[in-house]
């Protein structure tokens, strides 16, 4: 095999220059240009020492470097996860707070699953009564003819507050009693960042709260323990890292949850590099401190393994409510464009604010005018700072045809999420109100063919955290399990697919000059298949892949085999993976 490199510091006091692991005879995808295959790899202090042929690596390979021979498996970069909510997802359910359990529950489903947790979980001082959890669909509730709200909700649980959050966090329902302990009434005003529903009439709340209005409810309750907090994303990263993710972006966190992941970090079991974006209103759940680290407090939890410099941006709102920012009107409706939740000068000078401080701006923008303005702010912070920040447009779930261009003129990252890849029931319902504009979702082809650097991001809870579904409807955007016929979108190949989920992901990292590739030099992050990707037919079989190795910085951090079990490079996390397997919407 050509092409071999070899990196050796040159800085470095001279000393024994075998390496710490060798891994060979496999199909190595390198996802480096200069060098796409590889049949052996050395790696040392965390790098890639060496890239090459077995001859190549054959003299690194010195009495005490642990070698593995990969019997001719496939071996490619980790992969990066660029958008996704551990503490969203898992944190409820080991606060305790209600699950309905089921992924498009009916009306009455959620009837039922309220009134049951009301009866296991009385009223106490410490809890305050209050019953929040996750979900229902509004579109579950269209179909039944019901109103969903206060009146539904007071029918059959007036006496304690309710507060149960949509299927895409982007509302929440509440009854009368949660509305009184959070201080929302008719005088009540909207926040700047979403929006309390009133009857037309009377003004009066109608127990629906959209985007950020619902952190009123939040700001009213208990906030979630400290050890729900480091178990969610304990588990969360265990699953990722389990099913090759290198490196993640944690979107939203404050202060609680920066000190959870800083606590996981501290004990050396954070599996994955994680990019933390801070909220950047109170759009979710309140952030008591964000000014403080956003002025620089951010860098107290700065790590090898954590990086708090990103902040959230809602723009707008989502499909369901119907709060999706458009260019123009949303179909059957005369004016209604849906709901910007900054005013245009707020986003540009927060936009050239974020940028000076070099901080990533990550912005919710799911309707193409949301986009639109989220790019027209990028262009003048390009003019006032000059080349800066690489920020990120989160989900792009519409985008203009006339803005494709512009994700790779200002060098912005155009991230996806797979939730709306392919046809499901909850996506041709959820998103029904979309009309036609749904074809055109999620636009990843468009991107990538006027050369933008597009990534992946699961969003999870709103869809699975498992990265391999994502990766499969972007290569056929059909239903990974033939549950409904059709295609949503135009499709990218599997090498696309790969690029989008490792050096794509590094390059939004701002770090493609130290990972993202299998080359010499750079951060030894590789992970081992159960099946060759380029190789078989996508369709139905590359969500089922299996992780049979990830190794991030030169350290194995899953080895189901166990591979290095008694080695001095034997993997350190002995956690069982959780079983997150698969959200099938």
């Amino acid at each position: 095999m050509t092409n071999f490199t070899q990196h050796i510091s040159t800085n470095s006091p001279k000393r024994d220059l075998g390496a710490d692991m060798a891994f060979t005879n496999g199909r190595i995808y390198t996802v480096d240009n200069a060098q796409p295959w590889a049949e052996a790899v050395a790696v040392k202090d965390g790098k890639f020492l060496a890239v090459g042929s077995n001859e190549d690596i054959a003299p690194l390979i010195g009495a005490d470097t642990f070698v593995k021979d990969l019997d001719g498996a496939f071996a490619m970069p980790g992969l990066y996860d660029m958008h996704t909510h551990p503490d969203l997802a898992l944190g409820p359910k080991y606060s305790d707070y209600l699950d309905v359990g089921l992924e498009t529950p009916e009306p009455n489903q959620v009837r039922d699953a309220i009134l049951a947790y009301a009866a296991d979980h009385l009223a106490t001082d410490a809890n305050g009564g209050w019953i929040f959890g996750k979900h229902f669909v509004h579109y579950n509730f269209r179909k039944a003819g019901i109103a969903p709200g206060k009146e539904w909700l007071d029918s059959f649980i007036p006496d304690r507050p309710v507060a149960i959050m949509d299927r895409m966090w982007g509302s929440c329902m509440a009854n009368s009693k949660a509305l009184e302990l959070a201080g929302v009434t008719v005088g009540t005003q909207n926040p700047n960042n979403g929006y309390i529903v009133r009857d037309p009439l009377t003004g009066e709340p109608d127990g629906i709260l959209v985007d950020g209005a619902y952190a009123m409810i939040m700001a009213a309750m208990p906030p979630p323990p400290q050890h729900a907090l480091v178990r969610a994303y304990s588990e969360g990263a265990r699953f990722q890292s389990a099913r090759g993710v290198v490196a993640t972006k944690y979107v939203h966190v404050c202060e609680n949850r920066l000190d959870a992941l800083r606590a996981i970090d501290l004990s050396g079991a954070l599996p994955v590099r994680v990019e933390a974006a801070i909220s950047w209103q109170d759009d979710i759940f309140p952030v008591a401190r964000r000014w403080e680290l956003l002025a620089g407090e951010r860098h107290y939890y700065r790590s090898k393994r954590l990086n708090a410099n990103a902040v959230k941006f809602h723009f707008d709102g989502t499909a369901e409510p119907r709060t999706s920012y458009f260019l123009s009107p949303w179909p059957n409706e005369k004016d209604w464009r849906g709901s910007l939740n900054l005013t245009p000068e707020h986003i540009y000078d927060m936009v050239a604010e974020m940028d000076r401080k070099r901080i990533r701006v990550v912005a919710h923008c799911t309707g193409d005018g949301a986009s639109d303005i989220f790019l027209d702010a990028v262009a003048e912070c390009r003019r006032r700072n000059g080349p800066g920040m690489r920020h990120q447009c989160a989900h792009s779930t519409i985008l203009h045809e006339g803005n494709l261009q512009r994700f790779k003129e200002l060098d912005v990252i155009a991230e996806f999420s797979p939730v709306g890849w392919y046809p499901s029931n909850f996506t041709i319902g959820a998103r029904s109100a979309y009309g036609d504009k749904l074809q055109k979702a999620y636009n990843v082809r468009g991107v990538l063919d006027h050369g933008g650097v597009a990534v992946m991001g699961t969003d999870w809870p709103v869809s699975s955290i498992d990265p391999w579904i994502g990766f499969e409807a972007l290569v056929t955007r059909q239903n990974p399990w033939g549950e409904m016929e059709g295609q949503l979108g135009d499709p990218v190949s599997v090498a696309e697919a790969i690029r989008m989920l490792t050096i794509n992901g590094a390059y939004s990292m701002g770090m493609e000059d130290q990972a993202g590739s299998i080359t010499a030099g750079k951060a030894a992050d590789m992970i081992v298949l159960d099946q060759n990707l380029l190789e078989i037919s996508p369709k139905g079989q590359l969500h089922k892949t299996e992780v049979q190795m990830t190794m991030l910085d030169g350290a194995v951090v899953h080895d189901p085999d166990g591979w290095t079990k008694g080695s001095q490079q034997e993997c350190r996390v002995t956690s069982d993976v959780p079983d997150f397997y698969p959200v099938v919407i």
